[in-house]
């Protein structure tokens, strides 16, 4: 079973998700959210495998309690949000959010994309990931940016893998293109990830971006 917490402050909303969330018999709705500081409490209390995550909740707003629940690595977090570019989404992909929906996303696509995440493939929708990936590059980047030295850890296949993943590539993608099986795809991104320092693969994606790989 996938154990999700559900984090959304307009009840209409969050009872639509819940019920069709428990429609699928591998997930279970551990647990119910409706501002940003009761969806950490609770993702430190029941440690579900994934919190469906809104970015716009009062007393804490869902980037920053995606920042305090992947880095307390509670849960995977899968962000939810009205526009597919919206400024809160940019930020809950640095915080380490796993990936991102739109909140008129249907019941079945819904499902998937959690047990996309929940098998840690990461990225959800992979067309819409790209502009996504491509319009946060675009944009003036507060941080500084990435040094270049940081890949010299990687090995050559991992640097090709982090490449794909730039392109918003899914595992069986990255597979496919790089002539390797689908397990040693996905044994690259935990080893990148790792070297790296970062939490998800849409940070990887972003990265890539960033360095221009």
């Amino acid at each position: 079973m996938i154990r999700v917490l559900v984090a959304e402050d307009q009840s209409a909303v969050r009872a639509g998700l819940v019920l069709i969330l428990g429609s699928a018999p591998d997930i279970e709705v551990v647990g119910e959210a409706a501002d940003g500081e009761q969806a950490v409490s609770l993702a430190r209390e029941l440690r579900p495998d994934l919190v469906l995550m809104d970015v716009q909740m009062p007393r804490l707003d869902g980037v920053a309690a995606t920042r305090i629940v992947v880095g307390e690595q509670l849960a995977d977090v899968l962000v939810l949000t009205t526009f597919d570019l919206d400024e809160y989404v940019f930020g809950a992909l640095r915080a380490g959010a796993a990936g991102f929906l739109l909140k008129n996303t249907d019941a079945k696509d819904l499902i998937a994309a959690v047990r996309t995440v929940a098998g840690g493939e990461g990225i959800v929708a992979p067309a819409v990931t790209r502009r996504l990936i491509a319009e946060f590059a675009a944009k003036p980047v507060r941080e500084p940016t990435a040094d270049p030295a940081v890949l010299r850890e990687l090995t050559r296949c991992e640097r090709e893998v982090l490449s794909c993943l730039g392109e918003g590539l899914s595992n069986a993608a990255v597979a496919e293109r790089l002539d390797m099986a689908e397990a040693t795809v996905k044994t690259h991104v935990s080893r990148l990830l790792g070297k790296l320092g970062l939490r998800s693969r849409v940070q990887a994606a972003v990265l890539a971006q960033e360095l221009g790989i």
